[in-house]
């Protein structure tokens, strides 16, 4: 009854892609469980490169079953979209499902987010306008579309009718924008039901019986702790649970089903968007990890912040989630910098933090206290043992896994398929 769960141990794009390559030979199911096309990943196959976004990994795998979890919310025009795009470079995606009950981004969720956004101003939060904040405040405010309701044209009318109700109301006298029409946002949701009917499923009985049967299940979590709604950085955060216990309210599997948690990070940091970042450079330091990593976001194209490696949150990422192992990525970035600075604590206003401050207040205010450790020169990209790596740079590693609490199961050396280093297979 292998289940195993996949998140970012930062603040995401940390290269969740490979861990979930590395995986994929082993896996029956993959299912996303948080987010929706906010998230963005990479996934390489011999010399094809896929940039997902809404939809899992396990798309690419001819053996993997895809799964979108209840936890999504789905964006049908961009969904189909992306699939039309997968299909026209031979990806059979007939075997997706989606859960009846995931939760539907309307194209009125996109307006309100780009409107509240500008009218933020220096406030905003930095979302990606993708409408996903407004799709899950509706979920939580119980006037929210699902899946289901597509199928139901009479239930589906009633609710964009009693959303607009209120939402026009805000649009109009508040933003001054044009109210939206009920029925041709109903028109555009019907049809895009029509297409979404193959794949819907009750995704939740699947899963816990692919599990009770021992199959593979891989849950897949967009985003990164950091920008968990409840652990992360709030406000700045995204809108769902991406930490580990995300996947189960976002799939319907019971925690008892989960074996292994495997957490992604950075041999440096990356942060895209507004919020604190204690380690952020903001010097030629920093430009330099951009370049070097080519730090730029997959899904909106913006340039992400870059800073040194922070132990404090990778040994929050260790609590919150119950790790079990950690895939370090990009440390070949770090080839050729003769000192590499690690954030091991926080000072805030002359108090040391060892542990992440529960306080946004103070985690804002917070300046990292580093150590150093000598880099290296050699190029790592072709070595597949531990052992062989240069000492300087066994060093490093093994420091980050003391002061992460978790060991370090798997390196990324490069960016190609094949630039890794196995210490412990993430499979048992």
């Amino acid at each position: 009854m292998p289940g195993i769960v996949l998140i970012g141990a930062q603040w995401g794009d940390e290269g969740k892609g490979k861990a979930t390559d590395l995986i994929g030979t082993e896996v029956d199911y993959v299912a996303r469980f948080n987010g929706g096309n906010n998230a963005g990943h990479t996934v390489v196959v011999g010399d094809e490169s896929y940039a997902l976004h809404l939809l899992p990994s396990g798309i690419i795998s001819p053996r993997a079953i895809p799964v979108i979890g209840n936890g999504v919310v789905v964006d049908p025009a961009v969904l189909f979209e992306e699939i039309d795009g997968l299909q026209s470079r031979g990806i059979d995606c007939s075997r997706l499902l989606i859960s009846e009950s995931a939760h539907v981004i309307a194209p009125y969720h996109r307006t309100i987010d780009k409107v509240t956004e500008r009218f933020a101003g220096k406030k905003k939060i930095g979302t990606t306008g993708r409408g996903i904040g407004p799709a899950y405040a509706d979920k939580i405010n119980r006037v929210g579309i699902r899946i289901s309701d597509l199928f139901h044209e009479d239930v589906l009318r009633d609710k964009v009718a009693n959303s607009l109700h209120q939402k026009n109301q805000m649009l109009v006298k508040l933003y001054n924008r044009r109210a939206i029409d009920v029925d041709r946002t109903v028109d555009e949701l019907l049809e895009l039901g029509e297409r979404l009917r193959p794949y819907a499923a009750n995704t939740s009985l699947i899963l816990n019986d692919a599990l009770t049967a021992g199959k593979t299940v891989l849950f897949e979590g967009g985003q990164a702790t950091m920008l968990d709604i409840d652990h992360g950085t709030y406000p700045f955060v995204t809108s769902s649970n991406p930490t580990a216990g995300g996947a189960c309210t976002g799939t319907g599997v019971g925690p008892t089903k989960i074996n292994r948690v495997i957490g992604v990070a950075k041999a440096y940091v990356t942060r895209v968007g507004e919020g604190p970042f204690p380690t952020e450079l903001f010097d030629e330091q920093g430009d330099w990890l951009r370049a070097q990593g080519h730090e730029y976001g997959v899904t909106t194209g913006r340039p992400r912040r870059c800073g040194w490696f922070d132990a404090v949150v990778n040994r929050y990422a260790t609590q919150v989630n119950g790790l079990t192992d950690i895939v370090l990525t990009k440390l070949d970035v770090l080839t050729g910098l003769e000192q590499i600075p690690i954030c091991v604590a926080y000072d805030v206003d002359g108090v040391r933090y060892d542990d992440m401050p529960a306080d946004q207040v103070a985690f804002a205010a917070a300046k990292p206290i580093y150590e150093t450790m000598p880099g290296w020169s050699e190029d790592i990209s072709q070595i597949h043992d531990f052992n062989d790596l240069p000492a300087t740079c066994q060093a490093y590693v093994k420091r980050l896994e003391e002061l992460s609490n978790c060991r370090i199961s798997v390196i990324g050396t490069g960016p190609e398929r094949d630039h890794i280093i196995e210490i412990n297979s993430l499979v048992d």
